[in-house]
């Protein structure tokens, strides 16, 4: 009896893989040779399952980037994370209605690259969208923070968070990014044939889905909704213990009460874990780095310095105080990192595009006698649905009109002239951008916004500087960052032999879902929890941040406190070092070097989240030190599940505290 399940089983698996085989390619026998084939038409291509996927996941995931944010500022990529649920969702859906009588469409990798792009699509904008960087930066309570006494920091410099100006705010200047490189496409992907890492990864991935077989594919279902369940039951045990503030697991003094003041104790955040099992060691080894700088060395040796340094009866949360160290500290980290690498990758892109013009001619002949088959379908598959010349420039002048008109009547500070400006210089800066991640995979729009910062605060003046350098640099950031990002979606589509318009469809879908599910995201916890309390779980250590940087692009150096400038200088110049380091040292020596924009992140929240990452980055040591075949190929899957399992269990827990229910009990560790 088992054999015959067996076989029918395997049966069943081989006629799947035939029929999606089938679905996939459809052949035209006047267009095409006999024997050849195409894929689908793109309007077969998109499905109402697929948006409805695209839908439920992409708000799972603007959630979760959401609290990751709010509480650590950062978040690492998802990407491979949707692609992994997308295919999770459309299997389980399909076989569920196979197994009660219906016929269904089999599910195609096109239809997964389509619900994998919509879905990043949505999350992006609660990642990217200033939520927890230069949007919150105008509330009150970051205006307090960052010193109400400073000349450059006026009461008329605040805008509280407010649901209807931030969609629209979104909305605007998003959809202008969409538009801006279309007519660039095929130069980018198939002419440069840039890699774009990130969106190849994930075409990668997506073609593993549906060329393995259901038989890893389950394995790794298994894998996610098993973890998935352990990381939202767990979360949900600990809120029983969180009944007043600073109390539960999450502050467990792992390595003693001393230790724990210094913020170095394990909290036992999943979400933490999971993410630390999907950026690199070099980045946990960073967080951990920059943990124990500050909070182990720099903090301790400034405190004791207060009555000389600063004044001892300063709270502890004035920017003349300890407090102010670590802002700018953390600030000068993050741009001597931006800086750096902003002109590595401008230096690297001049330097490639004028070397493959000057190299064109000598080799096309070469390059075309090279190229292989393969190469050539992928390329004709790109290439044949083709996005209107006249969709670019329409939409590109229509949504610009729109925002020149509208963003200076939701921030009056920043001037139409200026908004012009931007969208005069938005299509070379995007193409820049866009080159640069094709080559080294960084998409460099936050340095790009924050010079836009600085320099809308310098020349903006005191009384509107600061509200027109965070409104100025959102802008520049989200119309480079959407580009960029569709540019990367585009190269998944090419490895996948997905319609461009299919995937221009799911981009734009995803972004309009994307300015409603963000700032709604956004809000649950706003108004759930404290946002912005330097001593609470959401820090949103980046608002403060950038609110600082704009009072030092109006302020000048007027702004530090004392000694904080020569110390500015010597971080700022560590960051570059560093970078030098890296690139030009021997590989063995450079590949150890720290991150210094990741080692700027604990100077502001604590080593906690740090000591979560590393044991993340453990746990995929030991597993690729025991098994790496199966490390890489249950990685994702397990990390996406504890990421999503307490990231949901947000959602109840942020309607327990809208409605006033409290956790039973509080524990918490004193001294003996």
């Amino acid at each position: 009896m088992k054999i015959e399940e067996a076989i029918e089983k395997k049966e069943i698996e081989r006629e799947e893989m035939e029929m999606e085989m089938e679905m996939e390619m459809e052949v035209d026998p006047q267009d095409e040779p006999e024997g050849s084939r195409r894929p689908q038409p793109w309007t077969k291509q998109i499905t109402v399952r697929g948006f409805t996927a695209s839908i439920l996941i992409g708000a799972i995931y603007s959630v979760i980037v959401m609290k990751l944010n709010l509480t650590t500022g950062l978040a690492p990529n998802f990407n491979v994370s949707a692609a992994l649920l997308a295919f999770v969702f459309v299997r389980s859906w399909t076989k569920m209605l196979r197994r009660a009588g219906f016929v269904v469409k089999p599910f195609t990798r096109q239809e997964n690259t389509m619900i994998q792009t919509c879905a990043v699509a949505c999350y992006s904008l609660a990642h990217g969208g200033g939520f927890a960087s230069y949007l919150l930066g105008l509330n009150r309570k970051t205006y307090e923070l960052s010193g109400v006494h400073t000349a450059g920091n006026p009461s008329t410099s605040i805008k509280e968070p407010g649901f209807g100006w931030m969609c629209g705010y979104l909305f605007l200047v998003c959809f202008v990014g969409l538009f801006v490189l279309i007519p660039l496409r095929k130069i980018l992907i198939v002419d440069m044939n840039l890699t774009f890492p990130s969106g190849m990864a994930t075409a990668v991935l997506i073609n593993g889905f549906h060329s393995r077989g259901n038989k890893m594919a389950k394995k790794q279902v298994r894998g996610f909704m098993k973890y998935f369940s352990i990381s939202f039951l767990w979360a949900f045990f600990q809120w029983f213990y969180t009944g007043k503030e600073g109390c539960g697991f999450s502050q467990f003094p792992t390595f003693g009460l001393k230790a724990w003041k210094h913020t170095f104790f394990f909290d036992f955040n999943t979400t933490f874990i999971g993410a630390g099992m999907l950026v690199s060691h070099l980045v946990n080894l960073s967080l951990l780095l920059g943990a124990v700088l500050s909070y182990g060395v720099m903090w301790p040796l400034i405190g004791q310095l207060k009555g000389d340094w600063f004044p001892a009866s300063l709270e502890e949360t004035s920017m003349k105080s300890l407090y102010g160290y670590k802002v700018f500290l953390a600030v000068a980290l993050i741009l001597g990192d931006g800086l750096y690498n902003f002109v590595k990758v401008m230096v690297c892109t001049i330097m490639n595009v004028h070397g493959r013009v000057r190299d064109k001619k000598l080799s096309a002949a070469v390059d075309h006698q090279k190229k292989h088959l393969d190469d050539q379908r992928v390329n004709e598959t790109f290439l044949r649905e083709t996005i209107p010349l006249w969709v670019a420039v329409i939409g590109y002048v229509a949504f610009s009109i729109l925002s020149v008109i509208a963003v200076p009547i939701i921030f009056p500070q920043l001037k139409w002239y200026y908004v012009i400006a931007a969208y005069v210089l938005a299509p070379s800066l995007a193409f820049c951008n866009a080159y640069g991640a094709g080559l080294t995979d960084m998409n460099m729009a936050y340095n790009y916004g924050k010079v836009a910062l600085f320099v809308l605060a310098a020349v903006s003046g005191r009384e509107n500087g600061v509200v027109a350098a965070l409104a100025g640099c959102g802008l520049v950031k989200s119309v480079l960052s959407v580009a960029c990002i569709l540019m990367q979606d585009f190269k998944t589509a090419q490895l996948t032999s997905t319609s461009p318009r299919a995937m221009f469809l799911s981009q734009v879908v995803g972004t309009a879902i994307g300015c409603i599910a963000a700032p709604s995201s956004f809000f649950l916890f706003y108004k759930a929890f404290d946002i912005g309390n330097p001593y609470g779980e959401f820090k949103a250590p980046y608002a403060l941040i950038y609110r600082n940087m704009a009072i030092l692009g109006v302020d000048g150096f007027s702004a530090l406190p004392q000694h904080c400038l020569q110390l500015c200088y010597g971080f700022f110049a560590f960051a570059i070092a560093i970078n030098l380091v890296r690139d030009f040292s021997p590989q063995k020596i450079g590949q150890w070097m720290p991150l210094p924009m990741v080692m700027g992140v604990p100077f502001l929240i604590g080593a906690s989240f740090a000591i979560d990452m590393s044991i993340g980055s453990l746990i995929v040591l030991i597993w690729h030190k025991r098994n790496t075949k199966e490390a890489e190929l249950m990685v994702p899957s397990v990390a996406s599940g504890l990421i999503c399992g307490e990231g949901l269990w947000t959602l109840p827990e942020a309607v327990l505290a809208l409605a006033q229910v409290k956790p039973p009990i509080c524990m918490k560790f004193v001294a003996s």
